[in-house]
Formats: C-alpha cells, sequence, structure tokens
C-alpha cells in the first residue's frame, strides 16, 4: 500500500437571513449565514470531504445524511472530529491541509488565526500544517456577488507519525 493518501473536497452553500455564519468551528459576526441542513460550515465539510476521500470513505453525505432530523442544525465542527476519529481508525495520521475559502464578504482576515488553530486543534496537528488562505470570486457569479460562499480543501494522509 502507498504510505501516503491524497483527497480533495469542495463545497458550497447560500448565504440567507436568519442564519449565524460560522466558518471552520468560528462565529463569524455578519448579518446572513450559510443555509444548510447542519450549522452549513462550508470550510469543515469541504476538509470533511477531502478527509473521507483520501481514505476511500466516500462523502459526507453518507455519514451525515441531510433528510436525517438527528443533523438538523449540527455544529459541523463535531462533524469533522467524527470524521478525524474515522479517519484514524482506518490507520491513518494527517500530514496537512490546505483550505482555500472563496467569499466576497464579510472580510475574513481577522479571524484567519483562529480558524487555523480550532482546525489545528481538532485536526490533532501542530496548525503550521493546516494552510487556510482567503479569496474573492472578483464580482463574478453567485459567490461573487455575496449570495454564497464555496471552499476547497485538499488532505495529505500518511501511514504513522508525519
Amino acid at each position: 500500500m502507498v504510505p501516503y493518501r491524497v483527497g480533495l473536497g469542495y463545497d458550497i452553500h447560500p448565504l440567507v437571513e436568519g442564519r449565524r455564519l460560522v466558518l471552520g468551528g468560528v462565529l463569524i459576526p455578519f448579518e446572513r449565514g450559510l443555509l444548510g441542513h447542519s450549522d452549513g460550515d462550508v470550510v469543515c465539510h469541504a476538509l470533511m470531504d477531502s478527509l473521507l476521500g483520501a481514505c476511500g470513505l466516500g462523502d459526507i453525505g453518507e455519514f451525515f445524511p441531510p433528510q436525517d432530523p438527528k443533523w438538523l442544525n449540527a455544529e459541523s465542527i463535531r462533524l469533522l472530529e467524527d470524521v478525524v476519529a474515522r479517519v484514524r481508525e482506518k490507520g491513518w495520521d494527517i500530514g496537512n491541509v490546505d483550505v482555500m475559502l472563496v467569499a466576497e464578504k464579510p472580510r475574513i482576515a481577522p479571524f484567519v488565526a483562529r480558524i487555523r488553530e480550532n482546525l489545528a486543534r481538532i485536526l490533532g496537528v501542530p496548525k503550521e500544517r493546516i494552510g487556510f488562505k482567503v479569496t474573492t470570486n472578483e464580482g463574478l457569479g453567485s459567490i461573487g456577488r455575496g449570495e454564497g460562499m464555496c471552499c476547497f480543501a485538499v488532505s495529505l494522509l500518511v501511514q504513522g507519525k508525519p
């Protein structure tokens, strides 16, 4: 077996009134939040899919189906904890992750350090192994108009401690 694996994740949700905005498990002050069955945290969702994909375990919909009322308004950071446990049960450790959030507003830069620290804690790795970047869509499409956010994540899994 190859001593490492790579997984890619992606998620997108619309921004709506009456919801809290949570990214990487961090509450971001904003007048709108991401619509979803859970808290809509696109960062955690993309990261979970990248980890599950690297393990060959499928996607988050298989483990946390949106039609199941058990996951209604669930904190995605807790779901990420579950996914990390599954990754470790399969004999893999997290080498590093790289996350790219695409959002026009609000300004996320003031929260990047907290998001990285939160993800590092949940993943059980030093924060130096967490890449987290934010970019805009340069005003193009629904993301560019501020109607939603999307996120990409790549995970590297390794056998044994990196």
